[in-house]
């Protein structure tokens, strides 16, 4: 799994979530992941604001939703549009985290690449590569918990001309080098 972090909203996750698709979809099988983490009161948005649903959707547990739209302008749509094979959102409350994580990978192939949008998923899971977003002017708490623990931190949504991802026999890493690293080491 690559997942994606960040200090703020709007930060470049879904840039780089795309960027990473597009750059090894003809290699990999890949699903996308967004998850959003309700740790407010229950039934309360937890931004203070009212419009969007995803907080007050739901009021226990997880919810767990395929996306099957690539003509909207979601990021879940957009990482579909992107190449994965198939993208979910899940919507979970901070204390079932670890539960509905579990319950997505029952639908993950394996051998399959997982691009993740989330901050708080790292508090349950060790990914294959934790990437952070730190071009914020303040920092979120779930950033604030975590961000020690990024493989690699951000300072913009740019990247070098490539992203490569190899696969190892101890799962997928970054490489900076585009053409001698794209042979698939085992």
């Amino acid at each position: 799994m690559v997942q994606i972090g960040s200090t703020g909203r709007n930060s470049g996750k879904t840039t780089i979530a795309k960027r990473i698709i597009a750059e090894n979809q003809e290699r990999f099988t890949i699903y996308g992941l967004k998850i959003i983490t309700i740790s407010g009161a229950r039934g309360k948005c937890q931004r203070g604001e009212t419009g969007c649903g995803i907080c007050t959707s739901i009021d226990e547990g997880y919810e767990l939703i395929e996306e099957r739209n690539c003509n909207g302008v979601k990021d879940t749509m957009q990482l579909l549009k992107a190449g994965c094979k198939k993208v979910y959102l899940l919507k979970v409350f901070h204390d079932h985290l670890l539960e509905g994580f579990l319950s997505f990978l029952q639908f993950v192939p394996r051998d399959t690449l997982i691009v993740c949008e989330s901050n708080s998923i790292r508090e349950v899971v060790k990914p294959g590569l934790f990437l952070m977003m730190n071009n914020q002017k303040s920092l979120k708490k779930t950033a604030a918990n975590v961000i020690d623990q990024a493989d690699i931190i951000l300072e913009t949504s740019k990247l070098a001309n490539t992203f490569n991802l190899i696969k190892t026999k101890n799962g997928i890493r970054f490489s900076e080098n585009s053409v001698e690293n794209r042979r698939v080491k085992i």
